[in-house]
C-alpha cells in the first residue's frame, strides 16, 4: 500500500525552520503500531494522519513516537497547510476534529493559518524546586509558581527570569518522570515543562520559549503550538503580560526559528479560547510505500 504525504515546516514561511511535521493522507487503515513506526522513522516529534470526519471538515490524529495525543499545535497547522497545498480546502474557514475537540481554523489575509484553541483548563500548581530539579536549574531561576495548563494538551508552564536561565536548562529524564508521577491532572499525562521568558528572542518577539523532551522523542521541540496556547492563558490569567495579543518565539537556539501571533480571548478571569496563528511551508511531498 502507498500513502501520500507532505513534509511541512510549521510556524514559519521558509523551509528548514520552524517545526517540521509529516502529514499523511487517506490512511484510516493504518494501525497504531505502524503509525508509531512512521513517527520514529521520521525522527520528528509528531506526525499528523488526516482522514474524513462526520462532525468536521477533516479529522486529524496526532502521534508522538510513543503514543497518540489528543491535540498539538504545529501538527494541526501543518495538516491544514498540507490540505491547502493539495487544493482540498474551499474558502478561508474550516473545522478540524481532534481527540481534544473540534478546532475552528481560519486563513487570514496574510495567509496565516489561525487556530482557535479551546478554553484553558488550569490544573494544579507544582513546586518550583521540583520543576527546577527536572530542568537542572535553581529554584530562583523560576519567577512565578509553575502550573499545569491545557488548551488540549497539558504542560507545566514555567516562567524563567531571563534568557541565561532558559539556555542553561537541561532536562533530567529521571527527575521529570518523578515530577510527572506526582502531578494529578484529569486530562492525562502532563507533558514536559514548557519554559518561557518575558523577553523575545528577537526585537519582534514578546516571549521566548523552549520545550525539552524525554526519550524516545527528539531532545527538543522547535516550536510548540499547543503549549503556546497554554502559556498565553497562564500569562494573561496571572497578569504577566499587559496585552492579550503578543508574538511568541521559539526555536532560535536550534537554528529553526519560529513565531506565532497569539491572542487570548476573554478577560483574565474568564478566558474562552486562544487564537494561535502562524505560517507554514510545504518543503517536500511524496509517497510512503508500506
Amino acid at each position: 500500500m502507498s500513502y501520500e504525504f507532505d513534509w511541512v515546516a510549521a510556524f514559519t514561511g521558509e523551509a528548514f525552520s520552524g517545526n517540521a511535521c509529516m502529514v499523511v493522507h487517506n490512511c484510516q487503515d493504518l494501525d497504531l503500531v505502524t503509525r508509531l513506526k512512521i513517527v520514529r522513522e521520521t525522527s520528528l516529534v509528531e506526525c499528523t494522519f488526516v482522514g474524513p470526519s462526520v462532525v468536521a471538515d477533516f479529522r486529524f490524529r496526532i502521534y508522538l513516537a510513543s503514543h497518540e495525543i489528543p491535540f498539538a499545535g504545529h501538527p494541526t497547522l501543518a495538516g491544514v497547510a498540507s490540505l491547502v497545498e493539495r487544493g482540498l480546502v474551499k474558502g478561508k474557514r474550516l473545522t478540524v476534529e481532534t481527540e481534544a475537540g473540534i478546532i475552528p481554523i481560519e486563513i487570514d489575509a496574510s495567509n496565516q493559518i489561525v487556530m482557535t484553541q479551546i478554553a484553558p483548563i488550569f490544573g494544579p500548581f507544582v513546586a518550583s524546586d521540583k520543576v527546577a530539579e527536572a530542568l537542572s536549574l535553581n529554584a530562583d531561576d523560576i519567577i512565578a509558581p509553575p502550573q499545569v495548563v491545557s488548551t488540549g494538551l497539558p504542560f507545566t508552564i514555567t516562567v524563567l527570569k531571563d534568557h541565561d536561565a532558559l539556555m542553561r536548562a537541561r532536562l533530567s529524564p529521571s527527575a521529570f518522570l518523578n515530577l510527572q508521577s506526582e502531578i494529578d491532572f484529569p486530562g492525562g499525562d502532563v507533558m514536559e515543562p514548557f519554559l518561557v521568558t518575558l523577553q523575545g528572542a528577537t526585537k519582534s518577539g514578546d516571549t521566548y520559549s523552549r520545550l525539552l523532551l524525554a526519550p524516545p522523542m527528539p531532545p527538543e521541540d522547535p516550536f510548540t503550538g499547543s503549549a503556546t496556547g497554554a502559556m498565553a492563558s497562564y500569562l494573561w490569567a496571572n497578569a504577566l503580560i499587559a496585552n492579550c495579543k503578543f508574538v511568541a518565539e521559539q526555536g532560535h537556539a536550534m537554528k529553526r526559528p519560529g513565531h506565532a501571533n497569539v491572542e487570548v480571548l476573554g478577560d483574565p478571569k474568564n478566558i474562552t479560547g486562544v487564537r494561535v496563528a502562524g505560517k507554514a511551508h510545504v518543503t517536500m511531498s511524496g509517497k510512503l510505500h508500506l
